[in-house]
């Protein structure tokens, strides 16, 4: 596989895992005003923002989250067509999220973000710059 691929894989991976699960918390915040616990060990997207604004302006913060996580899927999507810009759009957005993942004291999307550098950087040159699929495999 591919590392343009692979990247889009991770990207995919996070987006379904971090950015999703943003609609379930924001409804459980809304009906019972407080956020939901991980398995009891500790509040999801409990980071400085919660503890900073209301539960309604925290659930806003989610929904432009869970938005910038489809726009990393859909950079995901180019990606994996071996398009240039699903790698610029990529990475354009890493720092944005980053602020998201501090606000809500998100520990393992460090981790994506660093792949998704690593394995967009490794298939830059393999990328096209037009809607063609790249041939060539890394």
């Amino acid at each position: 596989m591919n590392s343009a691929r692979v990247a889009a894989i991770v990207t995919w991976v996070y987006a379904l895992g971090f950015g999703l699960a943003a609609v379930p918390v924001s409804i459980y915040l809304l009906q019972n005003r407080r956020l939901p616990t991980f398995l009891g060990m500790f509040e999801m997207y409990g980071g400085p923002w919660s503890a900073r604004v209301s539960d309604n302006a925290l659930v806003a913060l989610l929904l432009v989250f869970l938005g910038l996580t489809l726009v990393a899927a859909w950079s995901a999507w180019l990606l994996w067509e071996g398009r240039k810009i699903g790698a610029v759009l990529n990475l354009a957005v890493l720092p944005v999220e980053a602020v998201f993942w501090i606000g809500f004291a998100l520990p393992f999307p460090w981790l994506t973000g660093v792949a998704r550098v690593v394995f967009v950087a490794v298939a830059w040159k393999f990328l096209s710059g037009s809607g063609s699929h790249t041939a060539t495999v890394q």
